[in-house]
């Protein structure tokens, strides 16, 4: 929701400026002497295990763990795991129940004969998997990760004398260690940041893993989410190879990557890697969400545009904007309230005046009646209040997370409050029951969990103050005051390493909960801290699809390793700046590598910026109209900003979302895609064309899909934009008759009027689209049209695509189930003929939907003719007296490259009634 700066923290922040000149504390630059493996051998599961033992020890950043653990396993074919860890004590680790992966076995059982001085070890140093291959050097211990089919080394941990950075390093709460990388090497990931540079990671950038409430707008910063996983491209002789490296581990970390080398420095748990062999940039995503789990089912009106702003004060402002939305005729399907609706913003309530139960039930039953959704958000923090049920049925629940045995207070919107702790059972069950008692109270339709992190307004111990009110109900409601004192006394609350919280070396318990308090078991929130919002994201999953078994939405800010399994996520408090408009794109292209595909940037920018916001918001919802998850959402001291706030917004919504709404069928397939094989619903470009080098960098532009090409204007005062095209032919979408063809990777310039976004469409695709409409309700139960891009004037060509249809309130996105079906089309054009045809997969859901196709329209063909033919389910259609023939020659941007203009067709045939459940085939002789 928001995040704002006390006057307390700029004061520390100011003072630090002036005078805190030692303020980034320059570590050694080698520490220690790193390990000596001292035994290893074949584990009973097919791995290796290995014992390491410290080669000299120091005391920077605490004691050395003496002895520890290696254990090495090719888990898949295109999976490698390396973990190392204490030998003689276990420490923590991301909950195996919370994340579900394979234990490694335990060294004491596997060659505890050899710690006793009977050591061995391999005589072959190489331990090979089907596409990676292990191997070690013994003393100091230094392992590499290589690619088997050209021996490429995708990771190296030794130190020479000449690197900046150490051999391993592992203390209890200092762990180090680094990897050699080409200079040519581009990498990707390593979140939640801003990154300025764009979607590359640039060397010499801070990296910071660590969950913070800090809004989006500050760069290079440790924000919302902790994602400690990289995508490494290389281009080796114009041949593109693609791995990942996940270090699975939720303790806070810098991670310097200095162009040549990247290094760790983690501040406890374990060193858990995970290797993905890829080798291209889909195949890593695939690899990757198959071991963190695949990305949630999302339901089909979740890809409709949403509307939100903090400071929806009353009902009936809410019915206001949803009826200038009709009035202006812009889309809207999903109508979200901020606190507003909150008794004493208190989660789990509603104000009895402004949001009366009665009165928000009778809305609820007429938007619902007419396809629209509503969603609400939900806080951590349960305000401490004794007549507050969900409070008091917490405290009977021992629920709570705790500090010296007592629940551990903070304050956050309603006041003080204690945080609900999500790895104990208990509390998963009583949260479950909490949304059930909401949902009878308002059956809203998906829950927005924010201030994850989590946030906290306050630092250290606090209490109530005796004989004042807190809040008061003056000044801003995020300014402490409760009565605190900072704790210290701990080494959980003052680690001897300090990562670059928040630029600045921060506390790590600073604005969140005390990183000595403890969860369940005894967990301190030092280990777990990063995982509240995931943790939290499961529980409300289990909740909400507990209460009428359907699919759930869940929109989430703090997010880890795995969170989009669950959820959706948006990228923060932004600004209406055009720097956020263009930040966004590499954000949320970051998601998408992420495994969290349902992701976007609040539209027009959440903070206020200097007016006049009217061109900037033309230009955002075009870029927004196209994220996965598109919605306008503002801070409570911005001037309005729905998009029917100015007339040319209204023009430029109606053209950019009513383009989205057209193409929901292909969304809703790219979020099967998603599902199935973790695919990004919006990806950058080189996920297509990853043979490319130019596009690895390129942030200002985006693909759909693998096919649809999206070249927004970023700028302020620009009507045109300069958009790199890959090799092939580009059909605009807008108007298909208009085509881009290049032989090589080339820049174009482009009209881009303040109305327009140029959208394209690459060859050798078939794409599924509908009419559109006002509501996703209404836009999907419209006809078909079936878009077949052949190269232009080819002729030779293939072109395919697909749909998916279901039941979309069905927790499950699957086939066989009898509610769904899916379609493959193919098209050729060879030796003058030119066939289109399907393959349905469980037809009936289709057909007793009614779903037909009522054109299709053939891009780039060198002509046309007659002998026109359509089967349906083999049996030939007589009559085809209905059909209308329309062409239009194809109009270019710029002379083509071999000089010339190819005469080329856009055919458009109408009047088809084919059914989306049978299998059809066209085909037609082409004339001149």
């Amino acid at each position: 929701m928001k995040i704002f700066f006390s006057s307390s923290f700029l004061l520390v922040f100011t003072i630090c400026i002036i005078g805190c000149v030692n303020l980034v504390y320059t570590a050694p630059t080698k520490i220690g002497n790193g390990y000596s493996l001292i035994a290893i051998e074949e584990s009973p599961d097919g791995g290796l295990i290995g014992y390491l033992k410290v080669k000299k020890k120091n005391n920077i950043y605490g004691p050395d763990i003496p002895n520890l653990q290696l254990y090495v396993k090719h888990e898949t074919d295109n999976r490698l795991r390396i973990h190392i860890t204490d030998a003689d004590k276990q420490r923590w680790e991301v909950p195996y129940n919370l994340l579900p992966r394979e234990s490694p076995p335990s060294l004491k059982q596997t060659i505890g004969k050899s710690r006793k001085g009977q050591f061995s070890l391999l005589s072959n140093q190489e331990y090979s998997g089907n596409e990676l291959m292990f191997s070690y050097t013994s003393d100091p211990f230094s392992f590499s990760v290589k690619r088997k089919s050209n021996g490429q080394t995708l990771f190296n941990s030794s130190s020479e004398d000449s690197d900046p950075y150490s051999n391993l390093v592992f203390k209890d709460q200092y762990l180090e260690i680094s990897t050699k990388l080409p200079k040519d090497a581009s990498l990707y990931g390593l979140g939640e940041n801003t990154q300025p540079h764009g979607i590359k990671i640039y060397p010499n950038d801070p990296y910071t893993l660590y969950t913070t409430d800090q809004s989006s707008i500050n760069l290079n910063m440790d924000l919302y989410g902790s994602h400690p996983m990289y995508m490494d491209l290389r281009n080796v002789n114009g041949e593109a190879y693609a791995h990942a490296v996940l270090l699975m581990n939720s303790n806070g970390m810098d991670v310097f990557y200095r162009g040549d080398s990247l290094t760790y420095k983690v501040i406890g748990g374990v060193l858990d890697f995970y290797f993905f062999s890829g080798p291209t940039p889909l195949a890593v995503v695939d690899q990757y969400t198959q071991f963190i789990g695949r990305p949630a089912p999302m339901p089909y009106w979740s890809f409709g545009f949403h509307q939100c702003r903090w400071g929806y004060h009353n009902l009936s402002v809410i019915e206001d904007v949803i009826a200038n939305y009709k009035k202006a005729k812009i889309p809207l399907d999903v109508i979200w309230n901020d606190d507003d609706h909150m008794d004493g913003k208190k989660d789990f309530t509603l104000h009895p005046v402004n949001y009366p139960g009665p009165k928000l039930r009778a809305f609820l039953e007429k938007i619902h009646a007419e396809g629209m959704h509503y969603i609400v958000i939900n806080d951590p923090g349960i305000g401490v209040n004794k007549s507050y049920g969900t409070y008091q049925r917490g405290l009977a629940n021992d629920v709570f997370i705790k500090y010296e045995g007592k629940p551990f207070l903070a304050q956050v919107w309603p006041g003080a409050v204690h945080f609900p702790d999500f790895l104990n059972p208990k509390t998963v069950e009583w949260w479950g029951d909490e949304i059930r008692r909401f949902h009878e109270l308002a059956p809203i339709d998906g829950l927005w969990i924010d201030m994850n992190e989590v946030s906290n307004f306050c630092n250290g111990l606090c209490t109530i103050p005796e004989g004042r009110i807190c809040p008061n109900g003056t000044g801003p409601g995020w300014i402490c005051c409760l009565d605190c004192k900072n704790v210290t006394k701990t080494k959980w609350d003052d680690p001897p390493y300090k990562i670059n919280a928040s630029g600045i070396q921060a506390p790590i318990g600073y604005k969140t909960i005390a990183t000595s308090a403890t969860h369940y078991n005894g967990v301190r929130e030092y280990d777990a801290h990063s995982l509240y919002g995931f943790s939290e994201t499961i529980a409300t999953h289990k909740g909400l699809q507990a209460i009428e078994g359907k699919r759930p939405f869940i929109l989430t800010r703090a997010t880890f390793v795995g969170s989009g399994h669950y959820a959706a996520h948006w990228t923060g408090d932004n600004k209406g700046t055009w720097e956020d408009l263009k930040y966004s794109i590499s954000t949320v292209l970051n998601f998408g590598i992420f495994g969290v595909p349902m992701v976007g940037s609040d539209i027009c920018g959440f903070y206020p910026a200097a007016p006049p916001l009217e061109e900037l918001c033309n230009r955002w919802i075009q870029v927004g109209a196209f994220y996965p998850f598109s919605r306008d959402h503002a801070n409570y001291y911005s001037p309005r900003q729905e998009l029917y706030q100015w007339k040319s917004v209204t023009k430029s919504s109606r053209n950019a979302l009513g383009m989205r709404y057209k193409l929901l069928p292909y969304l809703y397939t790219l979020s099967y895609e998603a599902h199935k094989t973790g695919a990004p619903i919006v990806r950058p470009l080189f996920f297509t064309f990853p043979n490319i080098p130019e596009l690895y960098e390129l942030s200002t532009q985006f693909l759909v899909g693998s096919n649809v090409m999206v070249s927004p204007v970023l700028e302020k005062a620009k009507t045109k934009v300069s958009a790199l095209f890959p090799p092939g032919t580009w059909y605009s979408l807008f108007d298909m008759t208009q085509v881009i063809v290049t032989k090589e990777p080339h820049y174009r310039s482009l009209d881009a009027p303040l109305h327009v976004v140029n959208v394209h469409l690459y060859q050798n695709t078939i794409l599924p689209m509908q009419r559109g409409g006002m509501l996703t309700k209404e836009a999907r139960m419209t006809p078909f049209t079936i878009i077949v891009a052949f190269p232009l004037g080819a002729s030779e060509g293939v072109a395919k695509g697909n749909l998916f249809l279901d039941d979309d309130e069905l927790p499950e996105m699957k086939l066989g189930n009898g509610k769904s079906t899916y379609m493959d089309f193919h098209a050729t054009t060879s030796n003058g003929t030119v066939k289109i045809w399907s393959e349905v997969q469980e037809s009936k859901y289709a057909l007793d939907k009614g779903w037909y196709i009522e054109k299709v329209t053939v891009l780039g063909l060198n002509g046309i003719g007659g002998a026109f033919d359509i089967l349906v389910d083999g049996s030939k259609v007589e009559d085809t007296s209905k059909l209308e023939f329309e062409t239009e020659e194809h109009k270019f941007i710029d002379k083509l490259e071999e000089g010339g203009h190819k005469k080329s067709m856009m055919l458009d045939i109408k009047g088809l009634e084919l059914p989306i459940g049978k299998n059809f085939a066209m085909s037609w002789k082409m004339g001149v």
